[in-house]
């Protein structure tokens, strides 16, 4: 199956929710290794570079596929656009189309396995996925410089980053 317009809409779905929450986006260039995306804060002179995954079935195994983290966040999309593997799903008159879901994660909190020859990350893996639903705030604070790669509150002012 060809998802390539799915993965793009996915990419456009998070560079809106940054605009509208007020954090400068751009997307990168097509197919760009490591990040599609890359934020700023242009008063701090910071930037992050943000991966988007994105799933397009209602009932995937709750992975998505991820090769490394060179990146500062993924945002992966739940997309729900119907189901694709579960017959008896597909069969009960639910199509399985619901609204996306939205992960904000420090690249930090992931780990990646490998799966069938696929390196994967699963949400089963991260303790209380449902902190990082929508955490546009994530990514705004670390542009401020007011939490760390990992997500948790920063230990440095805003004043002794620009000092290192």
């Amino acid at each position: 199956m060809n998802s390539r317009l799915e993965a793009e809409g996915a990419e456009f779905l998070v560079l809106a929710n940054l605009l509208i929450e007020g954090i400068y986006t751009t997307k990168a260039y097509t197919r760009y290794p490591g990040y599609d995306l890359v934020a700023a804060d242009p008063n701090n002179g910071t930037s992050c570079r943000i991966q988007v995954k994105s799933r397009w079935a209602t009932d995937y195994d709750g992975g998505f596929p991820i090769k490394k983290l060179d990146c500062d966040f993924v945002v992966f999309v739940a997309l729900n656009r119907g189901y694709r593997y579960k017959k008896s799903l597909q069969n009960s008159g639910d199509n399985g189309k619901r609204s996306p879901s939205l992960y904000v994660f420090p690249a930090g909190v992931l780990t990646v396995m490998q799966s069938g020859g696929w390196s994967k990350a699963y949400l089963r893996d991260i303790e209380d996925v449902t902190q990082y639903q929508d955490r546009w705030d994530l990514i705004r604070d670390h542009l401020k410089g007011t939490r760390a790669p990992d997500g948790k509150p920063s230990q440095m002012s805003s004043n002794s980053i620009d000092q290192l």
